[in-house]
């Protein structure tokens, strides 16, 4: 005679058996090593050493490139015009601004939008790395990651609508009340591809919440 326990071990094994996944110990240590290494070099080279730059410690950041109002201008009268302010605009349409010795909010306001990006971009690495963390245990759906890609979601979200506007918002700053004022317009220009991706995102980490809440409450009646 077979007792209900019995037959609950027994699906329990079948599902296991039946759910077995060609990922393995190594795979999951070797994501977490690459993430790992990725969430190095953003600190690193994205927010650590820009932010020395900021501080005078070491070569700041000095050049931003812009869309010039007109191109004849800028290769003669312009350049001329804005000598006593340390700027230089070379190139054509998209051209490079130069600051010969920029002061410590120039290189504040030329260096924050990389600052910000990376800092999100940080913020997305160290999340994926503690959902990768979660492969261990051999089960990626948990409540946690659902708040996890959320979290994701929205930084992607953020970084959609940041990427383009800072930098604009940063350079009208730059060259606010300067001859290079009339050369560089204020301009912003949205893409959507990464809008979409974080709603995507989004719907993902809302996939993941429901999963696991219908699992909990699966198991509950078990």
């Amino acid at each position: 005679m077979v007792s209900i326990n019995d037959t609950h071990v027994a699906g329990r094994q079948g599902e296991i058996m039946g759910t077995k996944s060609w990922w393995s110990q190594a795979d999951s240590r070797l994501l977490e090593a690459a993430l790992g290494l990725a969430v190095l070099l953003v600190g690193v080279f994205g927010a650590i050493l820009p932010a020395l730059g900021v501080a005078g410690l070491m070569d700041p950041m000095d050049t931003r490139e812009v869309e010039a109002e007109t191109a004849t201008r800028v290769l003669g009268t312009v350049t001329d015009a804005v000598t006593g302010h340390g700027m230089a605009l070379t190139g054509t349409h998209r051209a490079d601004l130069v600051f010969a010795n920029p002061d410590l909010g120039q290189r504040l306001l030329l260096a924050l939008p990389e600052i910000v990006g990376s800092l999100l971009l940080l913020l997305i690495l160290t999340l994926l790395f503690k959902m990768a963390r979660t492969l261990r245990g051999g089960d990626v759906f948990l409540p946690v990651n659902a708040r996890r890609l959320s979290v994701i979601g929205l930084a992607v979200l953020v970084q959609a609508l940041l990427a383009p506007v800072l930098p604009a918002l940063t350079t009208e700053i730059l060259v606010s009340d300067t001859p290079m004022a009339e050369q560089v317009p204020f301009s912003v220009t949205f893409t959507g591809e990464y809008v979409l991706l974080a709603f995507l995102i989004l719907a993902l980490g809302e996939v993941f919440r429901r999963g696991t809440k219908l699992r909990a409450d699966t198991e509950g009646l078990v």
